[in-house]
């Protein structure tokens, strides 16, 4: 039998080194964190030149620097924006950096997924090119126009020369390296692997289309639902919206839309679930057990279509302008079997 002494010792020493690794894992965030918070943006690039301090941005003067779009960036839990000038000789020629400090990477990811449009383009070595475990485009850096878009870690940058020429291009790509050296590798929502990038029935999904938001203003200019939240949309929740495509005959596609909404508790969902079917689904009749023979799962038939929806515990399904019941129990059901995957 081993000595007490030993024993103790042993676990001391078990203890200690416990401490050592929580301690190197904390610090290594806090780091990532206080990198992200740091960004060193140069004083000149090309011909441009930094223009003393940046102005500072949060929910008390958004409004005034945004008018219309504030909203927007505080639906996605922004902290603070950082926007800098860059100017030359020419004052229409300056070049606008907006750095958004966002409270996590999937909010500034979040930003970038309201369009997918541009050229991507390889700002580092976490470009994110090439990982084919990702269900969203891969580039985390989309250029057009003389106007940058990135995610990195939790920032999310604009980036944009009033005037785009060839050295202006290159101005705004260098600015946008020296952002996307202060995150981390690039990332995509939890959410986003439950989406099947194709169904039994041969839907596909079109991953350019889709879109992670937390606000029912995000969620209309993705996809349309109602001008009021009826669905309890706020900070706390995590949704995602995409469209599938199916092509019927030669030359003609069907599209259907699917969302997928996490709650902060079952009870939550449960009362948005029945916010929505009193708001938007009060004419029309359920259509009984098509949907599926699980609680809180229905099927209805509306203007454009089949419209169906699950619930379980924190999560809602829901699907839009399915063309029978059949595709709704399908959606469904399968979203639900990968999220318990």
């Amino acid at each position: 039998m081993e000595d007490m002494g030993e024993v103790k010792c042993r676990l001391k020493t078990a203890f200690c080194l416990f401490v050592i690794l929580f301690a190197w894992t904390f610090l290594e965030g806090v780091t990532i964190q206080m990198k992200e918070n740091r960004i060193h943006l140069p004083t000149a690039v090309g011909v441009w030149t930094r223009t003393g301090p940046p102005k500072m941005v949060d929910a008390t003067n958004i409004f005034d620097y945004m008018d219309g779009a504030g909203e927007l960036y505080l639906g996605y839990r922004s902290d603070r924006l950082e926007v800098y000038t860059y100017d030359t000789d020419d004052s229409l020629n300056s070049i606008l950096v907006e750095l958004y400090f966002m409270a996590s990477p999937d909010d500034a990811f979040g930003l970038l997924s309201l369009d997918w449009g541009g050229e991507p383009v390889v700002l580092s070595r976490f470009s994110g090119e090439g990982d084919e475990g990702w269900i969203a485009p891969p580039s985390r850096a989309l250029y057009g126009g003389g106007l940058l878009r990135m995610c990195s870690g939790s920032v999310y940058a604009r980036v944009m020369a009033y005037r785009e020429t060839t050295a202006s291009k290159e101005a705004v790509l260098s600015l946008g390296r020296a952002i996307a050296v202060s995150g981390v590798p690039p990332s995509e929502p939890a959410l986003f692997r439950v989406f099947p990038r194709t169904l039994e029935s041969g839907w596909t999904l079109q991953n350019d289309r889709m879109g992670y938001f937390r606000s029912y203003l995000v969620l209309n200019s993705l996809y349309y639902v109602s001008h009021e939240n009826i669905l309890d949309l706020d900070r706390s929740v995590e949704a995602v919206t995409a469209p599938y495509v199916k092509q019927i005959r030669a030359g003609e596609q069907k599209r259907i839309q699917v969302l997928l909404v996490k709650y902060a508790s079952a009870e939550q969902g449960q009362e948005a679930l029945h916010h929505f079917v009193g708001v938007y689904l009060s004419e029309y009749e359920e259509a009984g057990d098509e949907c599926s023979e699980v609680r809180d799962a229905h099927s209805y038939k509306v203007e454009d279509g089949w419209l169906g929806y699950r619930r379980e515990e924190r999560f809602i399904t829901i699907v839009f302008e399915c063309p029978d019941p059949e595709c709704v129990r399908e959606v469904v059901n399968q979203i639900s079997g990968n999220r318990k995957n």
